[in-house]
């Protein structure tokens, strides 16, 4: 079950008749030597934990710890529920979702990294939202996480997602293609269509600077996890429609890697640039440290 790129796992999928979550499924039992009911198991903790890592900020909101971002998830909430979106039920709690994991990240609560902790609000809030709304079972968003396991793997293989070394297209768009083919698997799209809409988001992402205020990993990593909630959506639903993307996803993955690997040192979260060096997110800064200072 071992393969490479998206090219061999494609190929998989077409020699066992299988759809990706289960090539990566029987994958992860071959590699840790243990059963399906194990791996399954071991799934279903992570679920659990991205489950609570999106309810527990929008339940009991607390301010960060360098204090950008706080009680962002509980005012959409509380927005949806005077029927005041606009966006659609759907992308309203995925992005609402997405940027509580990022305050409870942000708080030192419990995330799982997917595939970092930057990015850790993609996936959560895109798989919880379908869960709400369309009455997903558990069982059938756990089959999810091993295809975005899957992506993610790829990326990690054969570019980068650390914002550090790609940048920001590197965290959250990899934590975005890996929500969005998992979708199009989940609501019955096939192999070709679910990493077609993997490329899509590195298409629309490709760019994408990581400048987080302050050096920390709140803002504006917070709202671009939410955009990325949105992105991974939008491209499942333009896959599943029949559009396809001429670009293949190994081929996009390498276009986002070069593209990241040519992005200056400033905007490969050292904080020098982009967001970072606006006079605002430097006056912030300064207030910060007084605070730090004066206690």
């Amino acid at each position: 079950m071992n393969f490479r790129n998206a090219q061999e796992l494609l190929l998989l999928c077409r020699e066992e008749k299988c759809l990706i979550s289960e090539i990566m499924i029987r994958r992860e039992c071959t590699l840790q030597e243990k059963t399906r009911e194990e791996v399954l198991g071991q799934m279903g903790k992570a679920w659990e934990i991205m489950q609570h890592s999106a309810h527990d900020p929008i339940q009991n909101p607390t301010r960060s710890m360098g204090g950008l971002i706080g009680g962002e998830a509980a005012l959409l909430t509380a927005s949806r529920l005077k029927g005041k979106t606009f966006c659609g039920e759907t992308v309203t709690r995925a992005i609402t979702y997405a940027m509580a994991v990022l305050e409870g990240n942000a708080t030192m609560g419990l995330v799982v990294a997917s595939p970092t902790a930057g990015s850790s609000g993609v996936v959560p809030g895109v798989l919880l939202a379908l869960k709400d709304t369309m009455g997903l079972e558990d069982e059938e968003v756990i089959r999810a996480l091993f295809h975005a396991s899957a992506v993610g793997y790829l990326a990690m293989r054969n570019a980068t997602v650390a914002g550090a070394v790609g940048g920001c297209q590197a965290e959250v768009g990899t934590a975005s293609a890996m929500a969005a083919s998992a979708v199009t698997e989940l609501l019955g799209g096939t192999p070709e269509q679910s990493l077609n809409a993997a490329s899509i988001v590195l298409m629309n992402m490709l760019g994408l600077v990581c400048d987080p205020i302050g050096g920390l990993v709140e803002c504006p990593c917070q709202m671009r996890n939410a955009a990325g909630a949105a992105n991974a959506l939008i491209a499942a639903e333009i896959s599943l429609s029949g559009v396809k993307q001429p670009i293949p996803f190994d081929e996009m993955l390498e276009a986002m890697y070069a593209v990241g690997k040519r992005l200056p040192q400033e905007l490969r979260e050292t904080a020098m640039g982009g967001c970072a060096a606006t006079p605002t997110a430097c006056a912030l800064c300064g207030k910060k440290h007084e605070r730090s200072q004066a206690s």
